[in-house]
């Protein structure tokens, strides 16, 4: 059944909350301002483009040299964000886009600039934003109370969106008076403002590690740590479930306004501005729905509407209600998806939190990318109207599986790290690259208590493979019969030092406790490292 939720629950904030303290507040204009200039760089890049002899070949490569590092970098960027200082990262990444910015405006003012190498420096102007994406998001945790993450998330996408409608405006007007090249050194000091912003940043506490986690190893980890927590996977999927039917409304609406509305250029424009009006509004209204919907009945409304919306788009033919129901269809895109972000960084613990968000990235670049493919190739078999019919089918169906996979209730999820086992006696200190590492748990349980702690252990499983561990197993003792014992592997000594140092949270700790308490005594534990390791 959909949770209904406390009843007593406080209201969230409003969403205008989060802009109440300081450091968010600098960081959210100087973000925007640079959202604004990065859709002025666009359509900048692609009016260079217009009187080439392959145009829209090469209009339409500017998306995909701005959107393609997100699919390909996402994940790396996320153990970066993970392993090292995160203001640190994103002020030399903010350095790198203002370089390529300078090379795009110098060239492009002295008529240097080809088509391959403006794709080029698109697309390294895509890698900077790759790299920014997972660090910033993973920060705002830090920026603002558990409790304003909702809001915190809503005005991140008011943020896009308003420069969806303001930075082409804005580009359009200058281009025409003064060229591209005016239009690239804009968007290059909008960098420039928030790297001296982020500069300006001083956080309460620092991330810097005195050991930063080896890249390869750190991205092996976020894997694992996704693969291995139902909670994330649980809101990857109902994200896909969105993204993959929502998909179709986006992909298809410039021939919805060509084809079934009669409409130009300008027409098209207005429909997108629809969309726009309607997403700044979810973003502003989202707070207060919450208060009276739950999240599953939430999901389960937004779904709805937005699969009314697409059989309406599909069918329909007149211009005003298509507007109408664009809006809605605005607000429904915005607090579903800001939803499911806020919820994951609300999970994610901050050790790993840049790498789930990266992976949530991945989806939804990747859910908008292959979804806009299918639906393009069923239009053109079967038409639009037909095609919109069945996004709305899948939407709607999507939407009512809520029931079967709701969504969890994270506010009383408990993520700050909990230091708790013992310290480490051992003989000698291994190498933290030692490895592998076999952990060996044993504990007494007595036979009327095995089948509950076989059942208990499941929740210690997930969370030694969720925090570092690659094999777990547990076994009876073939010489006693009330010995159970626990083995779990982890690829290096370092690894199970992060275990012991801050990778554990509330939510582990009580896991433990459930099923140390069916067990008499305390259990023993020993480490066993390879034969060839230094003494």
């Amino acid at each position: 059944m959909v949770s209904a939720g406390p009843a007593d629950a406080e209201p969230p904030p409003s969403a205008w909350a989060p802009l109440r303290f300081a450091a968010y507040r600098s960081l959210w204009l100087a973000l925007l301002g640079a959202n604004i200039g990065t859709w002025m760089q666009t359509v900048g890049a692609q009016w260079l483009l217009v009187n080439d002899a392959n145009a829209s070949t090469l209009v339409a490569l500017v998306q995909t040299a701005s959107n393609l590092p997100i699919l390909l970098l996402a994940l790396p960027a996320g153990a970066l964000a993970d392993t090292f200082d995160r203001r640190h990262l994103l002020i030399y990444v903010q350095c790198f886009i203002v370089a390529v910015g300078v090379a795009l405006t110098l060239l492009t003012a002295t008529g240097h600039m080809p088509p391959a190498l403006l794709l080029t420096l698109t697309f390294a102007f895509g890698v900077g934003q790759a790299l920014t994406l997972p660090a910033w998001a993973a920060v705002i945790p830090d920026l603002v109370p558990r409790t304003h993450l909702q809001s915190a998330a809503a005005l991140g996408s008011i943020s896009v969106n308003a420069a969806r409608s303001v930075g082409p405006a804005i580009a359009g007007v200058l281009i025409a008076q003064t060229g591209a090249a005016v239009v690239f050194a804009l968007n290059t000091i909008t960098f420039v403002l928030f790297a001296l912003t982020l500069w300006r940043w001083r956080p309460g506490t620092s991330r810097a590690v005195e050991v930063p986690e080896r890249f390869t190893a750190a991205l092996r980890a976020g894997g694992r740590y996704v693969r291995h927590s139902p909670i994330v996977r649980r809101l990857l999927l109902r994200s896909v479930l969105f993204l993959v039917p929502g998909s179709a409304l986006w992909a298809l609406l410039p021939l919805i306004a060509n084809k079934r509305l009669g409409l130009g250029s300008g027409g098209y424009g207005v429909l997108l501005a629809a969309l726009g009006v309607g997403a700044i509004a979810g973003g502003l209204v989202l707070p207060l729905v919450r208060t009276y919907l739950p999240p599953n009945r939430f999901l389960l409304a937004t779904g709805l509407v937005y699969g009314v919306v697409l059989l309406v788009v599909g069918v329909v033919r007149n211009e005003a209600i298509v507007l109408v129901v664009l809006v809605a269809a605005g607000l429904a895109w915005v607090t579903v998806l800001s939803n499911v972000n806020a919820e994951i960084q609300l999970f994610l613990p901050g050790w790993v939190r840049a790498r789930g968000l990266a992976v949530y990235q991945v989806v939804f670049a990747g859910g908008q990318a292959i979804g806009a493919l299918i639906w393009g190739i069923v239009a053109d078999a079967v038409g639009l109207v037909v095609t919109h019919v069945a996004a709305a089918i899948l939407m709607t169906a999507g939407a009512l599986t809520v029931r079967l996979w709701p969504l969890p209730d994270m506010r009383a999820v408990e993520r700050d790290p909990a230091t708790y086992w013992p310290d480490l006696r051992l003989a000698h200190e291994p190498d933290p690259s030692v490895g592998p590492v076999v952990v060996i748990v044993s504990y007494t349980v007595r036979p009327e208590h095995r089948e509950e702690f076989v059942t208990a252990m499941e929740q210690v499983r997930a969370s030694r493979q969720r925090t570092g561990a690659v094999r777990w197993g547990l076994f009876r003792e073939g010489e006693s019969a009330d010995r159970l014992v626990e083995v779990y592997q982890l690829p290096t000594w370092d690894e199970h030092l992060r275990q012991h140092g801050g990778r554990l949270t509330a939510d582990d700790r009580a896991a433990e406790a459930r099923a140390y308490a069916l067990a008499d005594g305390q259990p023993a534990v020993r480490h066993l490292l390879p034969a060839h390791a230094d003494p």
